[in-house]
C-alpha cells in the first residue's frame, strides 16, 4: 500500500508540474509588434538529403509577412536534389541564398558543423537556426521575435508542433513532450530573476548575434550530437537568458518520414543522454516504468487476474486516471491524434525499448548511425 501511495503522490506531483508548465508557456501571437526599424533576421537551415522537406520549408519562409529577412540554407554534402532545389528557388527569390558545405571535419559533429558555417555567413542582428523538415505559419517571425525582444533572451527555442502520418508515428512521437513536461519545471526555471537553464529543442533556436558569438556559437558544442541541449547549458553558463514556448501554432514538422528514420532518431536521443550519463538514463527508466507504466499493469491485474478486489484498486484507478488526463492535455495542447492517448502504454514502451536499445550500443562500445554518419559513445565522428 505504501508504494501505492508514492505513485499516486509522484502522479499528482507531475500533473500539477504539467498544469503550471503549459500555463507558463507564451505562444507567439498573429498580432504581436516588433518595435521598429524592423531588424535584419538570418534565417540558418542546415540541410542534408532534405528533398522530400526543402522545398516546402522554404516555400513557407517565404510567404512571411515580416519585412526584413534572409534565408541561407547550406547543402551539407546531400546526394539527392537538395541543392538543385535550392538553386532553383533562390534564383527566383533573392532572399534565398544557397551554400555549399565544406567537408566535415574530423572533430565536429555534422549539425553543428553546418550550423556554424550558415553563421559565419549570415548578416542578421538575430539569427534563426530552423530544420529543414519544419513549416512555417506566415505570423511566425514577428510572433516570436516579439516575445524575445520583450523577454530579452540570449535563446529562444520551444516546442513546435509534431506532424505525424503512419500510426507508429502517431503512438510514439507524442511521448517526448509528454516527458518533458511532466517532468521538467519550466515553470520554475522561466520565473527565476537569475538565468536558469531551459529547453532547446534544436528544431528552432533564435538569438541575438551577439549572444550567439559570446558563447563561441556552434564552435563552442563542435561534437555534440544533442547540440541543442548543450547551446542552452552554454548559454547559462554565460549568464543568457534561455526561455522555451509553444510554438505549435506556428512552427510544424515532420521529424520522421518512415519508422526507420523514427527508430533511428529516438535511438540518436538516448544515446546521446546515456553518453552524458548512464545512470541519468537508468534512473530515467526506472521511474518511467514505474509512474506511467506500472499503473496499467496493477490495473489489468485488477480486473482480469485477481479474483479478489485489492485494498488498493482505487489508488490504481485513479493513477490511471491521472495519467490519460495528462496525456489528454498535452496532446489537446499540441493538436495530437487521440489514438496516442488510448495507446499509451504502446507509445511509452516504444520509448523504453529504444532507450535500451542505445544504452546497449554505448556499453558495448558500439556507434550510431544519424544522417548517414557514424557517431559513438563521446558524441564526436568516428
Amino acid at each position: 500500500m505504501l508504494y501505492q501511495l508514492i505513485i499516486t503522490a509522484g502522479l499528482v506531483t507531475f500533473l500539477l508540474n504539467l498544469i503550471l508548465n503549459l500555463r507558463s508557456l507564451k505562444t507567439p501571437r498573429a498580432d504581436s509588434k516588433v518595435p521598429g526599424p524592423a531588424p535584419l533576421v538570418s534565417i540558418l537551415i542546415p540541410a542534408r538529403d532534405e528533398e522530400v522537406n526543402i522545398r516546402a520549408c522554404l516555400e513557407s519562409l517565404q510567404k512571411q509577412d515580416y519585412p526584413n529577412f534572409e534565408v541561407l540554407v547550406l547543402d551539407d554534402n546531400s546526394v539527392d536534389g537538395t541543392a538543385d532545389i535550392i538553386d532553383v528557388m533562390a534564383a527566383e527569390d533573392s532572399r534565398i541564398q544557397l551554400i555549399r558545405g565544406d567537408p566535415l571535419p574530423e572533430d565536429w559533429a555534422g549539425k553543428p558543423f553546418a550550423c556554424y558555417q550558415l553563421a559565419l555567413k549570415a548578416r542578421g542582428a538575430w539569427l534563426l537556426f530552423v530544420d529543414a523538415d519544419t513549416t512555417h505559419a506566415a505570423h511566425m517571425l514577428h510572433g516570436v521575435l516579439s516575445i524575445a525582444m520583450k523577454l530579452k533572451t540570449s535563446l529562444l527555442s520551444g516546442f513546435p508542433r509534431q506532424l505525424a502520418s503512419s500510426l507508429p508515428q502517431k503512438v510514439a512521437i507524442p511521448v517526448l513532450y509528454f516527458v518533458i513536461l511532466s517532468w521538467f519545471p519550466l515553470w520554475w526555471l522561466h520565473r527565476s530573476r537569475k538565468p536558469k537553464p531551459s529547453l532547446a529543442i534544436g528544431q528552432f533556436l533564435l538569438f541575438p548575434r551577439d549572444d550567439y558569438w559570446r558563447i563561441g556559437g556552434h564552435k563552442a558544442v563542435k561534437s555534440r550530437i544533442l547540440e541543442d541541449v548543450w547551446l542552452g547549458v552554454e548559454v547559462n553558463r554565460h549568464g543568457g537568458r534561455h526561455v522555451a514556448i509553444d510554438l505549435s501554432p506556428v512552427v510544424f514538422c515532420n521529424m520522421y518520414r518512415n519508422l526507420g528514420a523514427m527508430w533511428e532518431g529516438f535511438i540518436k536521443w538516448m544515446y546521446s543522454v546515456a553518453a552524458i550519463s548512464r545512470v541519468a538514463l537508468v534512473m530515467m527508466l526506472v521511474a518511467g516504468y514505474f509512474f506511467f507504466l506500472a499503473p496499467f499493469y496493477w490495473l489489468w491485474n485488477e480486473f482480469f487476474v485477481v479474483t479478489t478486489p485489492t485494498a488498493w484498486r482505487e489508488a490504481v484507478i485513479f493513477q490511471v486516471a491521472v495519467i490519460l488526463l495528462m496525456r489528454g492535455l498535452i496532446d489537446n495542447r499540441f493538436k495530437e491524434p487521440v489514438i496516442s492517448v488510448i495507446l499509451h502504454p504502446m507509445g511509452f514502451w516504444v520509448l523504453v525499448m529504444r532507450a535500451l536499445y542505445a544504452g546497449g550500443r554505448l556499453v558495448v562500445g558500439a556507434c550510431i548511425s544519424w544522417k548517414k554518419r557514424l557517431y559513438g559513445g563521446e558524441s564526436t565522428v568516428e
